[in-house]
């Protein structure tokens, strides 16, 4: 994976901006993740996510490939971040609630009336 993104260099740009048109005529203008709708003039902060997170793989019938917003973009790379430090992102089972607050709230009421 192409890690020299931020000194601008051209040979990655140009190859962005060709994948990033080809996502954008392939797909809706809709992010994946939050559904939320873009036009043109808002299109600049919806980005073209990699799923398998290699810049590198991009088949033209855009397998690889979803369109995110700004902000479900950074969620996702954040998770990715999160599984390479921390390891396997299942959650855990989580056991029902036992606690029940209205338990009383019956009696509770008939007392406030007397």
């Amino acid at each position: 994976m192409n890690t020299d993104r931020s000194s601008g260099n051209s040979n990655y740009l140009k190859h962005e901006q060709g994948y990033r048109d080809k996502a954008l005529k392939l797909y809706p203008w809709i992010c994946g993740r939050c559904a939320r709708e873009f036009v043109y003039s808002n299109l600049r902060e919806l980005t073209v996510h990699h799923r398998d997170h290699n810049h590198d793989n991009n088949p033209a019938d855009g397998s690889n490939w979803e369109l995110l917003c700004l902000y479900c973009h950074d969620h996702e790379h954040t998770k990715f971040h999160e599984y390479i430090l921390y390891g396997s992102t299942k959650e855990k089972t989580i056991e029902a609630a036992t606690h029940n607050p209205f338990a009383q709230l019956k009696d509770l009421m008939a007392k406030k009336k007397d």
